[in-house]
């Protein structure tokens, strides 16, 4: 359950708000977790691509076409630079700030989407505004505040409980520190998740007779050009720099960190998630990849090999065999309340990866890059932006006769 504080929210606001089929995703996702852990032997995490998911919430024109078409085209791209052995030479070609300040885009605008679904009654799939949240009730506003509140007293101390731990021998251990440290481990994404399941029921107990066992149909996704264009400007371009970096490259430097002995390849990576892509797309499940947040939250939890992903791949395979797309029946009813509380927390989790900006030069690039991305509604805009502006700053210290090439690479030297 460690890496499920992204997972749930971003699936399950998609298929509310775009029609995303869940049984299908809940499938293809649940192999992904069972073939990824057998390969690696670590808690590898499969997440959905968060760029991608942002833009289909924030744009009602981006629907499952569209998303697909951007998965796809991501996945081919990340699997050609794999085998061609290209991956590393295109991280070093894309600096860290610029991606930083996509993340930090897309962190801002899943927080405000969110927002939004706490302040407002939504009606999800047409997304428009119905009017002003009530304060009580099974969706009402002291539900949300008080599942914020829960989610942030859990992992709001995580680098307190860290430093206790690195100090463990001289700290008594007595019965207040073993409470701190249960209630730091509880899944609280998860916990959330089954309250809202549970509220869905409550507020329409009849749901259970629509719910359907076995599986949903498995459909082929009809694309046209126009999906596959704005899929790509919209999808692709923004998501791109994000998979390279945090999917690929940054997994394969925290596993050796956190697993010594283990250490993958970028290629190997590269191809893993390009199949995911190149594979599940077709038929409808959402774009997925790896992601060292999730490496880093399967092994807070206590992962330590790939068996706890593959058990919660075979959680995900039996829900998607058994209930399929009637799921979603069940879920139409969850509190939006709790799922913008959620959706909340996988944004901030998103915009907090830019906080290892340390120069003024980065922190400008990333910001610059940002505000693009948010007013211009476009983080292909905001790619494109960025490295102009980083482009720029690198021509400006060609004052003491060094090449280019040195200048744009002293950065990324020290980044690797």
């Amino acid at each position: 359950m460690g890496d499920l504080g992204t997972y749930i929210p971003i699936v399950l606001a998609l298929t509310l708000a775009r029609d995303l089929n869940l049984g299908t995703t809940l499938i293809f996702t649940g192999v992904y977790n069972i073939i990824t852990g057998a390969i690696y032997g670590v808690p590898m995490p499969v997440q959905p691509m968060k760029s991608i998911a942002a833009e289909a919430l924030s744009d009602t024109g981006f629907g499952v076409p569209e998303i697909m078409a951007a998965g796809i085209l991501t996945g081919g791209t990340v699997f050609v630079l794999g085998v061609t052995g290209l991956m590393q030479l295109v991280y070093r070609l894309i600096p860290l700030c610029v991606v930083r300040g996509i993340q930090l885009a897309q962190g801002l605008s899943f927080a405000l989407t969110a927002v939004k679904y706490v302040k407002k009654i939504q009606d999800l799939p047409k997304s428009k505004s119905l009017g002003q949240r009530h304060w009580v009730g099974l969706d009402g506003l002291i539900l949300a505040i008080v599942c914020l509140v829960f989610i942030v007293i859990v992992n709001g101390d995580d680098e307190d409980l860290g430093r206790d731990r690195n100090r463990g021998s001289t700290i008594k251990k007595n019965k207040t520190d073993r409470i701190r440290r249960i209630v730091f481990s509880l899944p609280s994404a998860f916990l959330v998740f089954i309250l809202g399941v549970v509220l869905a029921f409550l507020r329409r107990h009849h749901v259970v007779h629509e719910i359907k066992f076995g599986p949903s149909s498995i459909d082929v996704v009809k694309f046209s050009k126009h999906a596959w264009k704005k899929g790509f400007i919209k999808g692709t371009i923004p998501q791109l720099p994000l998979t390279l970096l945090n999917s690929v490259v940054a997994v394969v430097k925290l596993s050796s960190d956190l697993f010594p002995g283990r250490e993958f390849t970028a290629t190997s990576l590269s191809v893993t998630v390009g199949l995911m892509n190149l594979v599940g797309c077709w038929f409808g499940a959402m774009p997925m990849c790896h992601g060292a947040g999730g490496l880093a939250g399967q092994y807070k939890f206590g992962g330590r090999s790939g068996g706890c992903v593959a058990l919660l791949g075979a959680a995900k395979l039996v829900l998607g065999l058994v209930l399929g797309t009637s799921l979603a029946h069940v879920l139409n009813q969850f509190p939006v309340g709790i799922l913008g509380v959620l959706l909340l927390f996988a944004g901030i989790e998103l915009a907090m990866c830019s906080r290892d900006m340390n120069t003024k030069e980065d922190s400008f690039v990333m910001l610059m890059c940002t505000a693009v991305s948010l007013v211009g509604s476009s983080a292909a805009l905001g790619f494109l932006v960025g490295m102009i502006v980083y482009v720029i700053l690198r021509l400006r210290n060609w004052t003491k006769d060094k090449p280019l090439s040195t200048i744009w690479m002293q950065k990324h030297d020290d980044q690797l």
